[in-house]
């Protein structure tokens, strides 16, 4: 048995390491490059255009999942992703020496996207696949935690150390030696998880074959459109993120933007400060209340408050663009507040693709599924962002970012909030299905 096999090596020894490798190109992608290329003077309209497409490689992962299984173990698809994910990220740097630069850094970017998003599969699958239920929950903390770990390390340590080399070195090389870092970061957990890893042996028959994998996951698809209500869901999953997803790809642009020009001023390092150590520790436990307060109270008559809790703490980015306050510590307070809502309320969207998306024959397919439209909403919405804010104006853009919360705040309370009937074999023969409450 798998299980047999994860215990020739204590979780302790590769969890932390699993999902680290798992948080770092993400972040370093999604994130840390958007301050990386306005160091390099992109506007904001372009640099989120081009992040935004970036990000689709995580909205179709689940299109490629299944052939994964194809592999002898899962343990081979993420010790090589991690390797190559690392390659590309050193890439990035080699990159920004080049006449193309732009062009080279977006392609090695994509590169690093698309690793990342195919080992993310595996990674989960691992995971999976070693523990039991006891351990899967035991661990299961240990997972976000070190995820959210690579966003401490790359929005906080390293936007402090290009910040520090921005200035005594100059912007290139700069951003040359942080992104070799993580390169370096990558290669070496790829090589520690060669060794520590469970091996997670993928199964082996005749109908284990590309052929048989493309029709079931077709199968999958059908089903997953068939389910009752899922145009509604989808719509709901994207709006959710309507607010959040604009937030996280301007705030920080607007922290590094000059005075005059409506943002705050911040060098790359102070951006660092706040955003990736205060804002990341407050991030962290607000989806530990979060998932509490929902536990309590339920998602049906928590959603509201979690949606909320989502939009309403930008109103701290709001004053922030009113008063523009030079006081690190005050920044660091606002900033903290945005990110526990933020927290907070995402909580929310998790449990209603788990509750209320996944439900039935393909529950894991279709929760993957469900993560590819939450990406989806992220990634539409990152990418006009910078002209609406270009339009707008700081302050403007964000009273538009909670007006933004509106409709799916509307929205929660016409919707269920549980999993609907599935139709069976029963009804697909003609019989009615049984009929539920929910």
């Amino acid at each position: 048995m798998e299980h047999s096999t994860a215990a020739v090596r204590n979780p302790k020894f590769w969890v932390p390491s699993l999902y680290l490798a798992q948080g770092l190109p993400f972040f370093a992608v999604m994130i840390v490059a958007n301050q990386m290329l306005k160091s390099m003077g992109v506007p904001n309209d372009e640099l989120n255009h081009w992040t935004g497409l970036i990000g689709f490689a995580w909205v179709f992962k689940p299109l490629w999942s299944p052939f994964l299984e194809l592999a002898s173990s899962k343990k081979l698809v993420v010790v090589s992703f991690q390797i190559l994910g690392g390659l590309c990220l050193g890439g990035v740097a080699l990159s920004l020496h080049t006449p193309f630069w732009f062009a080279a850094v977006l392609t090695m970017l994509g590169l690093v996207a698309i690793s990342a998003a195919t080992h993310d599969i595996a990674c989960d699958g691992l995971y999976i696949t070693s523990l039991d239920e006891k351990g899967q929950a035991q661990y299961a903390g240990w997972t976000g935690t070190f995820f959210n770990a690579g966003k401490f390390f790359t929005t906080g340590g390293l936007l402090l150390l290009a910040g520090h080399f921005e200035k005594s070195i100059g912007v290139v090389p700069a951003w040359t030696i942080s992104y070799c870092i993580l390169a370096a970061i990558m290669v070496t957990l790829g090589l520690y998880n060669s060794w520590a890893l469970p091996l997670a042996k993928n199964a082996t028959s005749d109908e284990h074959n590309a052929a048989a994998i493309a029709r079931t996951l077709w199968q999958v698809i059908i089903e997953f459109f068939r389910k009752k209500g899922i145009w509604v869901s989808i719509i709901f999953i994207i709006l959710f993120r309507a607010g959040e997803a604009q937030v996280q790809s301007i705030g920080p642009l607007f922290l590094r933007e000059a005075r005059h020009l409506g943002g705050l001023g911040l060098s790359t390092a102070e951006v660092g400060a706040v955003y990736g150590t205060v804002g990341t520790v407050a991030f962290v436990v607000g989806s530990i209340a979060g998932g509490y307060f929902t536990s309590w109270l339920s998602l049906k008559r928590a959603i509201l408050w979690l949606i909320l809790a989502v939009n309403l703490p930008n109103l701290a980015f709001y004053l922030l663009s009113v008063f523009q306050p030079s006081e690190l510590s005050v920044i660091g307070v606002a900033l903290s507040v945005e990110m526990f809502g933020y927290g907070f309320g995402f909580v929310g969207l998790i449990l209603y693709m788990m509750q209320v998306v996944a439900p039935g024959k393909y529950q894991t397919a279709h929760y993957a599924f469900a993560t590819g439209v939450m990406q989806l909403g992220f990634v539409l919405f990152k990418l006009f962002s910078g002209d609406i804010q270009l339009a707008l104006g700081y302050r403007n853009f964000f009273v538009w970012v909670m007006i933004c919360a509106v409709p799916v705040a509307v929205l929660s309370q016409l919707i269920p909030m549980a999993a609907r009937p599935q139709e069976d074999e029963a009804e697909a023969e003609g019989q009615p299905a049984a009929s539920s409450a929910g």
